[in-house]
């Protein structure tokens, strides 16, 4: 094998190479390159500035029906001879795995969309003082604000380059920004707290610093005087900012690892109504300067934007190869892995489309109900779609907000919940999963 001076796909290529002179029938390679620059301040006094750079690679082999993973990150010729000769001793000694393979050429990625994933330059040190400052500035400007949990703002970037025994190769970047901001209201036993951030693939997009400032000196002010409420039967409206919650539930609940164990409570609901009439679900792989876009998936399958909710019906699985061939179907190319496991179903730009209603309509002909601004917790559980977390934000009394509320859990069933969603039109794309203002009929809220 050629030393580790070669340029990233020729390294790979030559790492399966050695992999199948040693008796591998099949193999494929990851390379994961990184580096990130982030600047910390608290109260106007820097607490850390850290670049790291890390460099990995992953080998998967297939002997016959079997399959074994390794890692490293020496990129030294001997070091990658060692790592070929571990995998097919490995792949000798596990059980086999009849759904285990790469893809077929007739499902591999042929085309390579631009999705301009790579702002071009790395930000001085000086840029990200500068936005850190701002969102703190801001933030303790807030009239109510009395300290301040640290600000961030951080930049990254990630290379991403595979080769398969298959025929497969292909490359990609990724780059990242970002500020945050955590800040503390009140004093003593009367404190409350507000965590606000931008994320964004170019920096030239995010939001203004000192925005993110203000409405995380604003939310945390907002929440003082929080108290609890009876517990009641009521519509519960979910912000932006967690209502995204709900999708990611769904997700999971139709990956196609769940479906094939028989472990999700959507297994028996394919080309069923889950949703109301109207709602459209939509995960994009291609979604331009998307947080979570990529040109293919980790496999080297082709991917398309889908609508695994159209009109309110269940249209598709999330599938990755394995998953796929236990239900005797194709991949999505959902595909998802890192250098040390195999590859897993997982979603892309992710989002609820919006509706019709402001979010003021939504909530305008509730009487009583809650509006949540925080979840807390983990309670769910997607075998049967119960669902129990803890939350926070605002009462709702005659269809306005009245007084902030924690302390609360909120409590349904997924599947009622998803079939009594209603969707506002303030959808933005922030997360990478992402819903607009959301509210579902008929929730337990448990207080006091």
């Amino acid at each position: 094998m050629a030393e580790s001076n070669l340029d990233a796909p020729a390294l790979l290529g030559g790492l399966i190479d050695d992999a199948r002179r040693l008796g591998a029938d099949a193999a494929d390679a990851v390379l994961f390159e990184s580096a990130s620059l982030s600047w910390s301040q608290r109260l106007g006094r820097p607490e850390r500035l850290e670049r790291a750079e890390a460099s990995d690679i992953g080998l998967r082999v297939f002997v016959g029906q079997r399959m074994a993973i390794v890692s490293s990150s020496d990129r030294s010729g001997r070091a990658l001879k060692d790592l070929a000769a571990r995998a097919v001793a490995m792949a000798g000694a596990v059980p086999e795995d009849p759904y285990c393979g790469l893809a077929d050429a007739a499902d591999l990625a042929t085309e390579r969309p631009d999705l301009d994933l790579a702002d071009p330059e790395e930000p001085d040190p000086a840029v990200l003082t500068e936005r850190a400052r701002a969102a703190e500035d801001a933030a303790l400007a807030v009239t109510g604000v009395t300290n301040s949990e640290g600000a961030e703002a951080a930049w990254s970037r990630s290379r991403v380059v595979m080769a398969a025994s298959n025929g497969f190769t292909g490359d990609y970047a990724v780059t990242g920004s970002a500020v945050s901001i955590s800040v503390v209201a009140g004093e003593g036993g009367g404190m409350e707290t507000d965590y606000q951030s931008s994320n964004r693939v170019h920096a030239a997009d995010l939001e203004d610093a000192a925005a993110v400032g203000r409405r995380a000196g604003e939310g945390a002010v907002r929440r003082l005087g929080s108290r609890k409420v009876p517990s009641a039967r009521v519509p519960v409206v979910f912000d932006p900012r967690v209502s995204g919650g709900l999708l990611r539930n769904f997700v999971s609940a139709i990956s196609g690892q769940a479906i094939a164990r028989g472990t999700s409570f959507l297994m028996h609901s394919l080309g069923e109504p889950i949703f109301p009439a109207g709602v459209t679900v939509v995960d994009d792989p291609h979604l331009r300067r998307g947080l979570r876009s990529k040109p293919f998936d980790a496999e080297g399958v082709g991917n398309q934007r889908r609508l695994l909710i159209d009109d309110g019906r269940l249209t598709t699985w999330l599938m990755d190869l394995r998953s796929a061939r236990q239900l005797g179907l194709r991949s999505t190319g959902h595909a998802s892995r890192g250098t040390t496991s195999p590859p897993s179903p997982s979603p892309t730009n992710l989002y609820l489309e919006p509706g019709s209603s402001t979010p003021d309509a939504l909530i305008g002909d509730i009487e009583q109900g809650l509006y949540v601004t925080q979840m807390l917790g983990m309670g769910v559980n997607l075998v049967t779609g119960d669902y129990s977390r803890g939350a926070a934000g605002f009462w709702i009394d005659k269809g306005k907000l009245a007084y902030p509320v924690s302390e609360v859990t909120v409590a349904g069933n997924l599947k009622a919940m998803f079939a009594n969603l209603s969707a506002a039109n303030d959808l933005v794309f922030r997360y990478g999963i992402d819903a607009p203002t959301l509210r579902v009929d008929g929730l337990t809220v448990a207080g006091r």
